[in-house]
């Protein structure tokens, strides 16, 4: 079991930047990766970025050289830092982990709006 806690959305401006945080807790030698993504109302839920616990990552097109994976493996959490941000990144945000025997655990989700 891991535990996946999300915090940090809120409401922007176009152009403007927000951080989310993910702590996750439990079996946490078994993760292989982690990332962030989003959702939504009537849409399924898309992969916005992911990271290896080794550092490799993977951004979708719609936000590459704007958000920014990261992660801390002493305080065993993730991070998104969102910038240049635009009405369309408007979603429910949500952070995954995946283990190595292929569960997957999801935080709650965090609201990321953002105003024209």
């Amino acid at each position: 079991q891991v535990y996946v806690v999300e915090s940090g959305g809120g409401l922007a401006q176009s152009g403007g930047s927000l951080r989310l945080s993910c702590t996750f807790s439990g079996r946490i030698t078994s993760i292989d990766f982690m990332g962030w993504y989003r959702q939504t109302p009537g849409k399924e839920r898309e992969l916005v970025a992911t990271t290896t616990v080794g550092g490799t990552t993977n951004y979708a097109n719609s936000v590459k050289g704007r958000f920014t994976i990261s992660r801390d493996l002493m305080k065993d959490t993730l991070y998104l830092q969102m910038s240049s941000l635009k009405p369309n990144d408007t979603a429910v945000y949500y952070c995954n982990v995946h283990l190595y025997d292929d569960l997957d655990y999801w935080g709650q989700g965090t609201q990321v709006t953002v105003s024209s």
